[in-house]
C-alpha cells in the first residue's frame, strides 16, 4: 500500500520530482520555460503536494543514464588520504585563489592585509567532517565560496568591517561542517554560494538535453 504523499519525508519527494522534470527536459516533453517554472516552484514549495503537482501530467519513468550522471555531477567530492593539518594564504598588498580540484585541510588560514584570497570548495575534497577557516582582514577582503551540500558556521568577530554569509547551512548531519573564524578590521569575509541549487539543476538538465536531444 502506498504511503500518502504528504506522509513522506520532502526532500525524498523533492528529488523524485526534480528527477521527473530534468528527464521530460531533456527527451524534449517539455520547453525550458516550462522545466525553469516548475523546478522555481518546486525549490520554493513547502510541502509535497505542491512538488508532484509539477509533475501530474507528465512522465514518471526514469531514464537510468541521467540518474547515474546526476548522482556522480552533484555528489559531494571526498577523499580516503590522509589530510593535511593546515595551509596558509598570506596576501599584503596582493592576492591568492584556491579554486578547482583540491584537497581541503583541516585548518585553513587567510591573512589579508590590503589584499585578498578567494577560496572556492565547490570542487574541492573533503577530507574530514569539520574544517575551521581561520580569516583575519585588515584593509581587504576574503571570499569563500561554498556547495549547497556543506554547513557553515560564522564565529568571526568585526571592527569597522564586516562578515557576510550567504550560505544556507541546511546541508544535514552527515555533511561536512565549515566553520569560519576570525577578525576583520577595515575590511571583510564574505561566505556564498558560487552556484544555486537551481542554476546546477538548470545547468545539468541543460548538458542531459545536449546529450539525448540529439537522439532524436
Amino acid at each position: 500500500m502506498a504511503v500518502k504523499i504528504e506522509d513522506r519525508p520532502i526532500e525524498i519527494v523533492k528529488e523524485e520530482v526534480i528527477n521527473v522534470l530534468i528527464h521530460n527536459y531533456s527527451h524534449g516533453v517539455i520547453s525550458s520555460e516550462a522545466f525553469e517554472r516548475r523546478l522555481d516552484v518546486v525549490v520554493a514549495a513547502e510541502t509535497a503536494t505542491i512538488m508532484v503537482e509539477q509533475i501530474s501530467d507528465l512522465d514518471q519513468q526514469l531514464d537510468e543514464a541521467i540518474l547515474e550522471e546526476k548522482e556522480k555531477t552533484f555528489a559531494l567530492n571526498y577523499t580516503d588520504e590522509p589530510v593535511e593539518e593546515s595551509d596558509w594564504h598570506i596576501n599584503i598588498m596582493g592576492g591568492s585563489d584556491r579554486n578547482g580540484y583540491w584537497d581541503v585541510p583541516r585548518n585553513l588560514y587567510l591573512i589579508s592585509i590590503m589584499g585578498g584570497s578567494d577560496i572556492d570548495f565547490t570542487d574541492a575534497r573533503f577530507g574530514c567532517k569539520k574544517v575551521t577557516i581561520y580569516s583575519f582582514t585588515l584593509m581587504g577582503g576574503n571570499k569563500i565560496y561554498v556547495p549547497e551540500n556543506v554547513n557553515v558556521v560564522c564565529q568571526a568577530f568585526s571592527f569597522c568591517g564586516g562578515v557576510s554569509n550567504k550560505a544556507a547551512s541546511v546541508a544535514g548531519r552527515n555533511a561536512p561542517t565549515i566553520v569560519v573564524k576570525g577578525f576583520n578590521m577595515f575590511g571583510g569575509t564574505e561566505i556564498s554560494l558560487k552556484q544555486t541549487i537551481k542554476e546546477k539543476f538548470v545547468a545539468f538538465a541543460n548538458q542531459m538535453k545536449a546529450t539525448f536531444g540529439a537522439k532524436h
